[in-house]
């Protein structure tokens, strides 16, 4: 039986000591520099002939944060904020996340006004 005067205490008596883990998912084979600058350059022809989507997975998939700024600049400029963000945070382009999330707070601030 819970204490009333302590709600929620024998769930937190079970807790680690050391607190929560984080998990993730694990990683993917580790790429040699060779293999991950073909990805690269195809990622970039890819991201040229307009086929972003396709270019996006392997700028993640490789951690090419150039290309990735790119992708989030494509989506920014087809009004879609969130993903541009996302690719902005991915990029660890702080700046460029910062700026979306402004842009995301006006069209929520817009959206409350009406």
């Amino acid at each position: 039986m819970e204490d009333p005067e302590r709600p929620g205490a024998a769930a937190l008596s079970k807790m680690p000591v050391e607190g929560f883990l984080k998990v993730t998912r694990p990683e993917s084979p580790a790429l040699t520099s060779e293999q991950r600058v073909h990805l690269i350059r195809k990622g970039n022809e890819l991201f040229t002939a307009g086929e972003v989507e396709q270019a996006k997975r392997i700028f993640v998939a490789t951690g090419y944060t150039d290309g990735l700024i790119r992708v989030g600049d494509h989506f920014a400029g087809q009004r879609d904020f969130l993903s541009a963000y996302q690719m902005y945070r991915m990029a660890k382009a702080r700046d460029k996340a910062d700026a979306m999330v402004e842009k995301l707070s006006q069209i929520l601030r817009n959206w409350m006004k009406e």
